[in-house]
């Protein structure tokens, strides 16, 4: 006892003599329940249908599959996996959802192509959402495809006298025959930026070009009718392709340019109609 009547605090050295080894911690030194050192922290762990997910991708990759290749069935996944039927349903069908895999009922799962599908329902949406707003997604959307093209009768310009553009003076034609009939229909509109650009042999110009088209056509209510005649549609894609025949690449980019006013135009009137 001390001098005041208080217990002296037990040294390290008695704690040792009572049985507590040197080092171990006592109970109020260690970690409560449900908290994590910082320094070791992993974070959460990724579900069991992220977990099939990423192992198909390596499957995919470290077997060197291509498109249209047999993945292994959902019962081989199960048991090479571990895990439960319900979990890998789920991951497939996400992973159907972006292209990565494709299932043929009856037949069996194989490596998917690549889609656009999900973006075009996304910016579909929020272009709808945001139509009414000077600034929106349409035509942000707008913007780029016009840099872009811009830029893509840049690199066909760039092909030289040898460029074969044949087939875009097919569909011109057809466009010009529909055109003295009162309407060019939206396909061969499509089909001319389609027949273009082929030659540069990008497949995802194509694929992107078409994503963008699909936004614009499944928003064809909201912005209502064209603004121009058909003999005026007409005239603008003669114009661009006269200025890529003819190597003139800042006729071609004004054309590019002149063809996308309209698009911008039936988007300003359909943001005064509302």
């Amino acid at each position: 006892m001390s001098a005041t009547g208080s217990r002296p605090e037990p040294t390290r050295a008695a704690a040792d003599r009572r049985g507590t080894p040197a080092g171990r911690t006592t109970t109020s030194d260690r970690p409560r329940a449900g908290r994590t050192d910082p320094d070791r922290s992993t974070g959460p762990r990724p579900s069991r249908a992220a977990e099939v997910q990423r192992a198909v991708k390596e499957i995919i990759l470290a077997r060197r599959l291509n498109t249209g290749d047999p993945l292994p069935t959902e019962t081989e996944l199960m048991e090479q996996l571990g895990i439960s039927r319900n979990s890998i349903r789920e991951a497939l069908k996400a992973l159907q959802a972006i292209g990565i895999v494709e299932i043929r009922h009856g037949f069996g799962m194989f490596v998917g192509r690549m889609s656009l599908t999900g973006l075009v329902d996304e910016l579909t949406f929020h272009s709808r959402m945001s139509l009414q707003e000077e600034r929106n997604q349409l035509g942000y959307l707008i913007e780029i495809r016009e840099l872009l093209e811009v830029g893509l009768v840049g690199q066909l310009i760039d092909r030289g006298p040898d460029l074969d553009l044949s087939a875009v003076e097919a569909v011109l034609e057809r466009m010009e025959d529909e055109a003295r009939s009162g309407q060019v229909s939206p396909e061969t509109d499509r089909l001319f930026h389609d027949v273009l650009y082929r030659p540069l042999g990008n497949p995802l110009v194509g694929q992107l070009l078409g994503a963008f088209w699909d936004v614009f056509h499944q928003l064809r209510d909201d912005l209502g009718p064209p603004s121009e005649s058909p003999d005026e549609v007409a005239r603008r894609h003669r114009d661009i392709h006269t200025a890529v025949v003819g190597g003139d690449r800042a006729a071609a980019a004004a054309a590019v340019r002149a063809h996308f006013d309209g698009v911008r135009n039936r988007l300003a009137r359909a943001r005064r109609r509302a």
